[in-house]
């Protein structure tokens, strides 16, 4: 019962946004878990770019910011994984990255 009573009353427990922003944040990442399903042409590359400075940055804010917040931390860290996961798929299906032979395939196959 003290675990529990010590947990409510910290500074980064559930009385507080330290404790109910990573817990609402989750829905980013779990949503672009989702999307690893759906075909990479749904992907928008801008967004996607925007997703991933965006949880670099508050990844360094959770670690600097007092009291430590490794709630926020993990959050972001597994935002960024997968925003970049979806990132790579992106540019893959631009043809940034991968074999040119493979995008010449496609565009000999479309003519």
């Amino acid at each position: 019962m003290k675990i529990l009573q010590n947990f409510w009353n910290s500074p980064i427990g559930p009385k507080t946004t330290h404790f109910w922003g990573p817990v609402v944040g989750w829905g980013i990442p779990i949503a672009a878990m989702v999307d690893t399903n759906k075909p990479p042409e749904l992907i928008s590359g801008n967004l996607t770019t925007v997703m991933c400075v965006y949880s670099a940055l508050f990844m360094r804010f959770a670690w600097m910011v007092q009291p430590r917040n490794l709630h926020l931390l993990a959050l972001h860290a597994v935002n960024e994984s997968v925003q970049l996961y979806q990132l790579s798929r992106w540019l893959k299906f631009q043809g940034f990255l991968g074999d040119k032979s493979l995008q010449q395939k496609n565009e000999e196959a479309e003519t």
